[in-house]
């Protein structure tokens, strides 16, 4: 009897070892929360211009500048915010970028000036968005991954976009059916509700919890706080600017932002109200621009760990010029279907360049490249802020947004170019174009 239930305990297969998530994927997921959080924000300022311009009689060139305040600030905020997520962690950094959100947002409900608006919307919630650039995603990748950065990449530049899609529908509703002051209060809620999530949950550095990153095959020790943030910001932009890369990279960064927040998130809905198409119809086709953004953004991640980045900037950046160059063709009161093909294609493009260029600023710049993509993400936002201006003030001066659908184009044309002459890294250094 005894040897009966040995053997048949000898017979029994093992049990398989327990396979379990590693934490890199919780941070990420904490991360990607974080940002569709923060992406309220990103939803309004295409949703304000007309009924900021109807009740204050404000230009459409002063909203504008506003607008360009805000995204200017993003992006020069953002190799200073990366500087400091290395001096004090994410956590405290992103948590506090969060509240000074909330700020903002919620004092352009008692503004009756254009200067609170430069002040509230552009200064406090440019600044504190600029600390929850994408540099922040690029911080979390390189700490907590060594394999499928691309993919995490993909994945994390996509909840934006996640973000945009709940929120312009609603925001969209809100402003049509209460006033644009209630959606102002919505986005301040929005961010105030991701702190708790953030302070909680959001590790610094996988060595807080005792594990590798994601893919390595050694432990990494956490290094010591870096001091003087601004001063490694400024260093590590000097020494970028030297090199070839660096320009290409910014060049064509600027092209993204300028053709896409600058000029369809800001403008999009504007032009299409000019077309007599409504508000939240318009609303609605940029939110479907953010469901293919998040399939295009994650599979730009995934091809940038098979593919060579540069070839991918370039084919993202010519396809993005094609189609603006017929935006101004499909602009009218309904929806059909060959508006609905460029909002599924342009959505597949939208943001689809920032995997990529993440891993050539990898590629060229080692451990600095949260802090070079930091700076190349500002020029994005500048890149961003003039079109956004020039569009309000082209819609004053001719009567339409045609022309800057045109030169948009135009320059993606220029910006494909630009990918294809960026070179490999050779050797040890940054190699210059």
């Amino acid at each position: 009897m005894t040897q009966t239930t040995e053997a048949a305990a000898v017979q029994q297969p093992p049990k398989p070892p327990r396979v379990r998530v590693h934490r890199a994927w919780f941070v990420a997921a904490v991360t990607f929360v974080t940002i569709i959080g923060a992406a309220a924000f990103r939803s309004v300022p295409g949703l304000l211009i007309d009924p900021l311009h109807a009740e204050f009689d404000w230009s459409r060139g002063t909203i504008g500048a506003a607008v360009s305040v805000n995204l200017a600030l993003y992006g020069l905020t953002a190799p200073f915010a990366a500087a400091l997520m290395d001096r004090f962690g994410i956590r405290k950094v992103v948590a506090v970028a969060l509240t000074v959100i909330a700020a903002g947002s919620w004092l352009t409900v008692w503004m009756t000036a254009a200067w609170q608006l430069m002040l509230y919307w552009g200064l406090l919630v440019g600044l504190g968005s600029g600390s929850m650039a994408l540099a922040f995603a690029a911080t979390v990748t390189n700490r907590w991954f060594t394999e499928r950065r691309g993919l995490v990449s993909g994945i994390l530049t996509a909840a934006s976009a996640s973000g945009q899609l709940i929120f312009l529908p609603l925001l969209s509703w809100i402003i049509d059916r209460y006033d644009w002051r209630p959606a102002a209060v919505t986005v301040a809620l929005a961010a105030l509700a991701v702190v708790p999530f953030v302070w909680l949950l959001l590790h610094d550095h996988p060595a807080d919890v005792g594990q590798k990153p994601y893919g390595a095959t050694e432990f990494v020790p956490k290094p010591p706080p870096v001091p003087g943030a601004a001063r490694r910001a400024v260093t590590v932009l000097l020494s970028a600017v030297r090199t070839g890369p660096f320009w290409l990279l910014a060049g064509t960064f600027a092209i993204c932002g300028a053709s896409t927040n600058g000029l369809i998130q800001t403008h999009f809905i504007p032009a299409a109200h000019d077309h007599h198409m409504p508000v939240q119809a318009a609303a609605s086709l940029l939110a479907v621009i953010g469901v293919f953004d998040v399939v295009g953004t994650i599979a730009s991640g995934w091809f940038t760990d098979r593919f060579e980045s540069r070839r991918l900037l370039a084919v993202y950046y010519a396809l993005r010029g094609v189609s603006l160059m017929f935006l101004p063709l499909l602009l009218g009161p309904a929806v059909h279907p060959p508006m609905i093909f460029f909002i599924v294609f342009y959505g597949l493009d939208w943001v689809a360049t920032v995997p990529p260029t993440l891993a050539l600023c990898r590629e060229h710049y080692g451990e600095d490249s949260a802090i070079v993509f930091g700076w190349v993400l500002a020029s994005h936002q500048v890149g961003a802020a003039v079109v956004a201006f020039l569009g309000g003030v082209a819609r004053d001066t001719f009567g339409s947004y045609d022309v800057v659908w045109y030169a948009s184009g135009a320059l993606c044309a220029a910006a494909a170019l630009m990918a294809l002459v960026i070179r490999r890294r050779a050797g040890g250094e940054p190699v210059a174009a």
